[in-house]
């Protein structure tokens, strides 16, 4: 449980330093992925989502 609490904490902690450092690039991001097609946004979420599989894996591989 301490591990799904340290993961939730280490993505607000992310998203939330976006939104204080960089408020307008957030509305420019928006406006971009609503240009996107739903299979180019499906696309970039799969991409997301492999790439962070990956990072925890290397986490856990050097020794987390």
């Amino acid at each position: 449980m301490a591990w799904v609490l340290l993961a939730l904490g280490l993505v607000m902690l992310v998203e939330g330093l976006a939104y204080v450092l960089a408020p307008s690039l957030i509305e420019r991001v928006l406006e971009v992925l609503r240009t996107m097609s739903e299979s180019a946004r499906r696309l970039f979420g799969a991409l997301v989502l492999v790439t962070g599989l990956i990072f925890i894996w290397l986490a856990f591989f050097i020794g987390l």
